[in-house]
């Protein structure tokens, strides 16, 4: 155990903390609120005088959110060790709390509103860095702390630039992509920091926090793959809006992009990662833009977790996990559900739905006025035919004749005699045009119908009633699906122990010849966290990784995969993920059963509007005329002797009571695949893009898609 000396106080250091590349950090014994700080044999010397300053003017005693130096370790002989600073426990770096798959297992109830608070707070502690007269110089992700109440503290503040009576104390180290551009390719340790390059800084960890773990300089450039460094170099900021022209560079896949926040944040990060540094924007700016973005958050309606920007069309969030299935901000209240059940009453309401009678389209058509006459139209065709008829008879009676006294020009006989029979044998009307204004017809009728629906404010409600037989049948099967993924969640229990285990390699923790901090932000703004992530694919698509560093990648993956061992006895795992499964079904099912009850609830408050529109419908001068049209197109088609069609005209809704499936035979009726961990909602099924509907799986010859339960009336699609 080593003794040390902080003032005149001899004390033994305790257990090592931590340790890096300058020294290593041990906790003291009988001191629980403060750390020591002893450097490396080679480090003392060039930091000693630094320290000593840091220690005079007590920047300790100016805040809490910073850990300076705060009294001189020495050993026995007075020889400078290093310093005691405040110890920061319960805290973790920032990249822990913007990296997805980290943010779950260190910050599980983080929301997006407390991403914006946590940038909020690293603005206020490094404003209040450059208030004292000091420059961080060295900001990155590793000397900034988070705890679990979004507080942040500053580490490393040793490192620090400041002045004291004259006398600069540099920070001669840097981390690349927190570099600024002006920077790149500079020796550091001879560079006075100032506060527009510790702004640059400050907007790439604001980026971090807000752009779930992007990095704003990586992206995919046109020209030949560049580095992370190079890209920062040559200001080609990947999510620019205004220059990417210049910049030539797009964001990555799936990554948010600035046009989804308001105006003053994106233009802040335009004005942070642009061609200017005096114009970024510094702590007190960024304090203003992130309180107004965190108090316009908007709150999503399906998932109470799910906040975000005010600016974006719909929740951005669903919108994430819907594409790639790994929801970046879950309700894990779904695994404790706290929304009570009541399946007797549903079931009630469930029956009550279905025996309701909503009315047929026969019942809201007004009759149309009798009709005892043909159409005009089909009156002049058949005149039109009949003199056309006797003209011929007339024209072959000639030519008999003509044959007769006149046989030496028999050619024109025979020719009067053709033109004369074609003309009699077209007497008979001409049946298509009369079948195709039936269909014209009835078409009408649908449209003024649907007209109708949508002025007495009918269609919101077949709409309700449609979403119910949906919502009813996904209710249904909850029984069936369930057992389902309980049996999937056992089948791949070795494939989800050996992705847990992959998924505990941090790509930030890998020591990989080659991939040193720029290349690992890039590796992470293109989604790959952990050695789960690692495939040849996904890695070949990152730029500046070809198959030499894709192979090195690789090989860690396998040396990380090689030493897994399937645990075949359960374990509290297994019991967590089956809890969880559970709680999200249960939750789902007290969803579904309160949207089935409040729909239950529209249908009766409408019943007395329904009753009353065939009275209504009798009134309304444009579907009377439409039946009238078509009451005289089906008088022409009887007259002509036609089998009239049958109408196609109806309400989009199924109008008699329906059978009530027992669950039990409901396994056929499950045409969607269920994976562990996601559930079936009503929210899943798509609204037909040509009337707004809810559509239905199909099957085609390409394969299934969704299609309008209205088909064939309307036959809108979606993949």
């Amino acid at each position: 155990m080593q003794e040390i000396v902080i003032g005149n106080e001899r004390v033994s250091v305790a257990k090592l903390v931590g340790k890096g590349g300058e020294g290593e950090v041990y906790k003291i014994n009988d001191r629980p609120g403060v750390v020591v700080k002893i450097y490396n044999v080679n480090r003392r010397s060039e930091r000693e005088n630094k320290i000593r300053a840091m220690v005079d003017i007590a920047l300790y005693s100016k805040t809490d959110l910073i850990a300076y130096p705060r009294d001189i370790v020495t050993d026995k002989t007075g020889k400078f060790l290093g310093f005691v600073m405040r110890f920061v426990s319960g805290y973790h770096p920032l990249h822990e709390l913007y990296s997805p798959k980290s943010r779950l297992h260190h910050f599980p109830k983080a929301d997006y509103r407390f991403l914006v608070r946590a940038a909020l707070n690293v603005a206020r502690a490094v404003g209040k860095v450059h208030q004292d007269g000091g420059v961080i110089g060295d900001l990155n992700h590793s000397g900034v702390l988070v705890a679990q109440d979004a507080t942040v503290a500053l580490i490393d503040a040793d490192s620090f630039q400041f002045y004291l009576k004259g006398i600069i104390y540099p920070c001669v180290v840097g981390v690349p992509d927190f570099t600024p551009p002006e920077l790149h390719g500079k020796n550091l340790s001879s560079v006075e920091r100032t506060i527009e390059h510790d702004n640059f800084g400050l907007a790439v960890a604001i980026f971090h926090l807000l752009f779930m773990g992007r990095h704003p300089y990586a992206g995919r450039y046109k020209g030949p793959d560049i580095s992370m460094s190079e890209a920062i170099a040559q200001n080609r900021f990947a999510f620019s809006l205004f220059r990417q022209n210049e910049t030539q560079t797009t964001s990555p896949p799936g990554a948010l992009t600035l046009d989804l926040f308001p105006d003053v944040v994106a233009q802040a990060f335009e004005k942070a990662f642009g061609l200017t540094p005096s114009a970024r924007p510094d702590a007190k700016v960024w304090i203003q833009i992130l309180t107004t973005l965190e108090s316009s958050l908007n709150h999503c309606s399906k998932t109470k977790t799910h906040f975000y920007p005010s600016k974006a069309k719909g929740c951005v969030w669903c919108r994430l996990a819907s594409n790639n299935a790994f929801d970046m901000f879950p309700d894990l209240s779904a695994i404790f559900p706290t929304l009570s059940t009541d399946t007797h009453g549903t079931e009630k309401a469930i029956q009550e739905i279905q025996m309701f009678r909503f009315p047929t389209a026969d019942d809201l058509l007004p009759s149309p006025s009798s009709i005892n006459r043909p159409s005009d139209a089909l009156i002049a065709v058949k005149n039109s035919k009949y003199r056309n008829s006797l003209l011929g008879f007339f024209m072959m009676g000639a030519a008999v004749y003509g044959f007769i006294y006149e046989p030496a020009i028999f050619y024109v006989w025979i020719g009067l005699a053709i033109w004369g029979y074609s003309l009699f044998s077209e007497r008979k009307v001409e049946q298509s045009r009369f079948l195709k204004a039936f269909q014209e017809a009835d078409e009408l009728v649908q449209h003024e119908l649907d007209v109708f629906l949508q002025r007495n404010g009918l269609t919101e409600i077949i709409k309700v009633r449609g979403g119910l037989d949906i919502a009813i049948t996904i209710y249904r099967e909850q029984d069936v699906a369930l057992t389902h993924d309980l049996a999937l969640l056992k089948s791949n229990r070795e494939a989800r122990q050996l992705r847990a285990y992959l998924d505990s390699f941090s790509i930030r923790q890998a020591n990989i010849s080659g991939i040193g901090p720029a290349k690992t932000a890039t590796l992470i703004s293109f989604g790959i966290e952990t050695a789960e992530d690692v495939n040849r694919t996904d890695v070949l698509r990152v730029p500046g990784f070809g198959k030499v560093m894709t192979g090195k990648l690789l090989d860690w993956r396998r040396e990380k995969e090689a030493k897994f061992r399937y645990d075949q006895k359960p374990n509290s795992q297994d019991a967590a993920d089956e809890k969880i499964l559970k709680g999200r079904y249960a939750a789902d099912k007290a969803k579904l059963e309160n949207t089935i009850r409040n729909g239950l609830a529209v249908i009766k408050n409408a019943k007395r509007r329904l009753n009353t529109l065939p009275d209504i419908a009798r009134a309304d001068m444009a579907l009377c005329e439409a039946i009238t049209i078509r009451a005289q197109a089906e008088h022409d088609l009887k007259t002509l002797g036609l089998p009239v069609p049958i109408s196609v005209v109806s309400l989009p809704i199924k109008s008699s009571p329906q059978p009530i499936i027992p669950p039990s035979k409901l396994s056929n009726i499950v045409t969607s695949k269920i994976t562990p961990g996601h559930t079936r909602s009503a929210s899943t099924v798509p609204h037909c893009p040509k009337c707004g509907s809810l559509m239905q799986r199909r099957s085609g010859k390409y394969g299934q898609f969704w299609g309008c339960q209205h088909y064939p009336r309307c036959k809108g699609t979606r993949n």
